[in-house]
């Protein structure tokens, strides 16, 4: 839980926008501005307990399984109830000569293959068909056990990918065997009030409200919206199962939105499991809505872009909407009417509704409906009242209300775009999707999205901004998504006055996190664990992206591949590190960002490989036009015949099917698509896939220790290419070969994983199998610091890459020394990006004048020509001599320096500050940030010529952090009185600095 403040608490829930991310999962969002401040390695901020698997032991495979599967030359990779959780052969199908019948076929392979993944017969007899969902002529069967009368509820899932009587691909969270566990002893309710408990919840007095789906159904006096309960087996890695409950529990209150689906052991009370469902995103027969395609006018001028948008043909309507997808109107709700209009933003699909209390209400707002339109024209007017008012607070109570309206009619119409272009794809009734009625095609309904425009923007006491956020319960349960409005505050996020509400690529983003969700590990899990969250920050991005581009809606001048650039306003990278098509990451660089490991920046790794696979498709089956692109889009043409990006997109959403488990890694994502390649087009791209995947890092070889691994092994071989054998030669100034020399494929160091080295004492050799292309690398040293290049092989070549490591005369391990100011003095000294020194002052301290005094290395006075900085932060829990354990706001990092410098002699120690001189200022923005904060990208290595000078010893000096030098941070920019804007004044954080290395050269 947050710490509340005592007054204006400034609160933004993560998997939404971070500090490099944006739109999360689980509640998942863009990436909470929270995370511009600061966070833990390997954790974001969040707004609730988070994710807990409290099942103890691990089984591993036996030796009869690891036989099995070497004998059958398949690739085989084992959860922790020692049953495969991937099964996958490279060259060939797992099986054929099956049944035709698709769940037939895969039911016949896991019972001949029984004893290679670990069940006994009885467990493969107990499995029932959740679902056969169709991957062009072939089939994901989804398979759940069950023991005795009890359905699995986590894990006890098969996923097998299926086409023409062969079996391509197994995915898997089978328990060993199905024996009956013992009875419950405990009541839903007991679970209920036990599952709040362990979420910092109460439940209060707990009423029954019947039954549905297989849920009970309750209502909890503390606790808003519905909560609900179902019997089911949990099996546990220390062999059987326990009867247990999945109890979904959902909440909003003065912390935000909680939703939570727990299993409680129904005998003991104990919560063995726990995961955070919120991912911190005219004359007519018919109804007509007005909405913008993407986005207001980016220049933020008022003019009323929307187009009109109506359910079938008429004049005046910019575009037709119908779609076979969605057989009922956008504004037509089975709950309240077979076929009859609600008049208002609430209908089958979608509901939205104003929700300005959200954080002090009780749940969905069922009074903050559009105002009622009779003639079905939910054409609101638009007035850009929250950016003309630059955030004044009274608009609310204005005639216009925020434009609250307008906000509701254009969420509405966008989740309904979502869900329509999705259904297309294959997130339909069977494959789990949004509905409140599933018309007899499968899941459960009554769960249509839950929409809640300008979300908290009047809760007392708090700023609830920057941000967006989904939750997504298990199937039957409604999810819910937070719109909210946007406005800059002190060292934390720099954004326009907006309204989230009208940003399509976050709105999209969003409502994607709701599909990978429910269509991973099927209805009742979603993903979980660091990579599967990373990923599903991505499929967000690239669904959101894919969608616009499909429709032709991205306006023109505006980047097709920028995630948030209209809430943002950063048209450059929007709320992350890169624009996709601009992406340098590689699976060696998990946890590069500034957070350390975390879901949103390292999503953009996964963003990387799947805007190169696009592109691959595209340039192989062309870019289509628009009438095509759109006709695709709308499932009017079959994928066969459609555009490059078309089949690129509908193997994302097929390889969803075919993962069993939400604990999956990028590893396990890549053999899913290169299965669904096979399933659906034949295996007609296995070449591309694996060359484009390889180019990244996920090639033969790659190997992750479980998804929560931030230090995976990269490989950038490919099985279908003629690899080039690299070699790094490294050398200093004199040609001598340096040792313990390090490469790393892309452009940072800190928390990357190198492919080669020249260290005898490692495994790592000097060097690598590597598919063709260009390449950037960064070699480094102790001694020597770090050295950029770039290198181009080609197919089945043995180049060396010669590398030349300078001697860097700053460091500790040449024999330099440093005093100063600050903490962690040497970091500034050790050739390394992953560590940080830092001075630490109180709010508004001054900072400019702090700095390091380097005794160069050597016995005599070195000439000095060029000098290397970086402030890259690292995050706040890494371990660094001096004990900076505070928090690593993104806003502290250097902005601009000075270079002092001094030579000893029999008179001058170097000790006193008249005896040094200056010889070099950067430029003010040495380096660079904009809105709506700094990144990554800019803060890392650069290189600075300085005059010539001869000196014993050289003081690095702070000329400016980026919260006290950047004027995009400085002054009152907003019309809120409550919240400070200007980062000197009114940021925490503003008297404390730091860079990560200072390095300096004679040559």
């Amino acid at each position: 839980m947050r710490r509340k403040g005592s007054r204006t608490r400034i609160r933004r829930l993560t998997a939404v926008l971070t500090a490099g991310a944006l739109l999360g999962a689980g509640m998942s969002g863009v990436a909470s501005a929270a995370q511009n401040a600061a966070a833990p390695r390997g954790q974001a901020p969040r707004s609730g307990v988070g994710d807990r698997d409290a099942r103890p032991g691990h089984r591993a495979p036996s030796a009869r399984q690891r036989d099995l599967v070497a004998r059958q030359r398949v690739d085989a990779r084992w959860n922790n109830l020692g049953t495969p959780t991937s099964l996958v052969s490279r060259d060939t199908a797992l099986a054929t000569g099956l049944p035709a019948d698709p769940a037939t076929a895969a039911r016949t392979y896991l019972s001949q293959q029984h004893e290679m993944l670990g069940l006994t017969q009885k467990a493969v007899d107990s499995l029932e068909v959740v679902a056969v969902n169709p991957i062009g002529a072939g089939s994901a069967v989804l398979f759940r056990e069950r023991f005795g009368s009890l359905p699995a509820g986590y894990d006890g899932l098969a996923a097998v990918g299926v086409a023409g009587g062969k079996v391509y691909l197994v995915s898997s969270t089978l328990a060993p065997d199905v024996s009956t566990p013992a009875p419950a002893t405990l009541s839903a309710a007991e679970a209920l009030a036990k599952a709040s408990r362990d979420a910092g919840l109460n439940s209060g007095t707990v009423t029954s409200q019947g039954s549905s789906g297989g849920w009970s159904r309750f209502a909890a006096s503390e606790l808003s919206g519905t909560q609900s309960a179902k019997l089911v087996a949990v099996p546990m890695p220390e062999g059987g199962a326990r009867t247990a409950y999945e109890v979904a529990v959902n909440d909003t209150d003065q912390s935000g939105t909680r939703s939570y689906t727990s299993y409680v052991d129904a005998r003991t009370g104990e919560v063995l499991i726990r995961e955070d469902n919120v991912a911190d995103d005219s004359a007519n027969d018919g109804p007509e809505w007005k909405a913008f395609p993407e986005n207001p006018p980016a220049d933020y001028s008022s003019r009323d872009t929307r187009e009109t948008w109506c359910l079938t043909g008429a004049k005046g309507c910019d575009r037709v909407v119908a779609n076979p997808a969605s057989p009922l109107a956008w504004d037509v709700d089975p709950g309240v009417s077979a076929t009859e209009s609600t008049h208002t933003t609430r209908g089958n699909n979608e509901w939205a509704a104003q929700d300005w209390l959200d954080a002090t209400g009780r749940g969905f707002n069922l009074d903050g409906f559009a105002s009622p339109r009779a003639d079905r024209r939910y054409t609101y007017p638009w007035t850009n009242q929250w950016y003309r008012s630059k955030c004044a607070p009274d608009t609310f109570d204005s005639p216009q209300r925020n434009d609250i309206d307008a906000a509701d009619a254009n969420l509405l119409a966008m989740h309904n775009r979502m869900h329509d272009f999705s259904y297309n794809l294959g997130f339909t009734e069977s494959a789990w999707n949004l509905q409140d009625d599933n018309f007899g095609k499968g899941g459960l309904g009554a769960d249509p999205e839950h929409g809640n425009s300008q979300s908290g923007a009047r809760v007392p006491d708090t700023l609830i901004r920057d941000n967006a956020n989904q939750a997504t319960p298990p199937d039957g349960n409604p999810p819910t998504t937070n719109m909210y409005l946007w406005q800059a505050i002190a060292g934390s996020f720099y954004s326009p006055c907006v309204d989230g509400d009208y940003d399509m690529s976050v709105i999209g983003h969003e409502y994607t996190h709701a599909i990978s969700n429910r269509m991973v590990a099927g209805p009742d899990r979603g993903l979980s664990g660091f990579q599967a969250g990373a990923m599903g920050e991505s499929w967000s991005d690239l669904d959101a992206m894919e969608y616009l581009a499909a429709n032709d809606l991205v306006p023109r001048g505006q980047s097709p591949f920028v995630t948030g650039q209209y809430v943002t306003g950063n048209d450059v990278r929007g709320i992350r590190d890169y624009d996709l098509s601009k992406n340098p990451l590689n699976y060696s660089d998990l946890g590069f960002d500034l957070t350390g490991p975390e879901v949103h920046a390292d999503g953009e790794i996964w963003n990387g490989v799947n805007y190169d696979l696009r592109q691959a498709f595209i340039h192989k089956y062309g870019a289509g036009n628009v009438a095509l692109n759109r006709s695709c889009a709308e499932g009017r043409t079959p994928v066969t015949r459609c555009p490059g990006d078309r089949r690129w997109i509908q193997l994302v959403y097929d390889g969803w099917l075919l993962m069993a488990n939400g604990n999956v890694s990028m590893l396990d994502a890549r053999d899913a698509m290169l299965a669904a390649d096979r399933i659906r087009f034949g295996g007609a791209d296995q070449d591309l896939l694996w060359n484009v995947f390889a180019k990244r890092g996920m090639g033969d070889g790659a190997a992750s220790n479980t998804n929560a691994d931030a230090d995976a092994t990269p490989s950038f071989a490919s099985p279908s290419a003629r690899n080039a054998t690299v070699r790094f030669s490294v050398t200093d100034d004199s040609g001598a070969p340096v040792p313990g020399a390090r490469v790393f494929v892309g452009d940072y160091q800190g928390r990357a994983m190198p492919v080669a080295d020249t260290d005898a004492a490692t495994a790592l050799p000097d060097t690598a199998s590597m598919v063709a292309g260009g390449y950037a690398f960064v070699a480094q040293a102790p001694g020597h610091g770090l050295t950029r290049l770039t290198a181009h092989v080609t197919a089945g070549s043995h180049p060396t890459v010669r590398v030349k490591l300078p001697r860097n005369v700053a460091s500790a391990s040449a024999g330099a020394t440093a005093s100063g100011d600050g903490v962690d003095l040497g970091a500034l000294i050790d050739d390394d990006e992953a560590t940080t020194w830092a001075y630490l002052g109180a709010q508004a301290a001054p900072v400019a004048g702090k700095g390091v005094t380097v005794r160069l290395a050597g016995d005599k006075p070195q000439q000095v020509r060029r000098v290397q900085v970086s402030a890259l932060l690292r995050p706040a829990n890494a371990q660094d001599p001096g004990g900076d354990t505070q928090s690593q706001n993104r806003f502290t990092a250097l902005r601009s320096f000075r270079i002092l410098a001094c030579t000893a002699s029999a008179t001058v120690d170097c000790s006193q500050a008249k005896d040094y001189r200056r010889v070099y200022t950067s430029p003010r923005d040495a380096f660079p940030a904009a809105r709506p904060r700094p990144v990554a990208p800019n803060l890392t290595m650069r290189s600075f010529t300085i005059p010539k000078t001869t000196a014993t010893h050289l003081r690095f000096e702070v000329a400016a952090s980026q919260c006290t030098g950047n004027p995009d941070y400085a002054g009152q920019q907003t019309n809120d009185p409550n919240v400070p804007t200007d980062c000197t004044a009114g940021s925490a954080f503003s008297g404390q600095v730091r860079a990560a290395d200072f390095e300096v050269f004679t040559h």
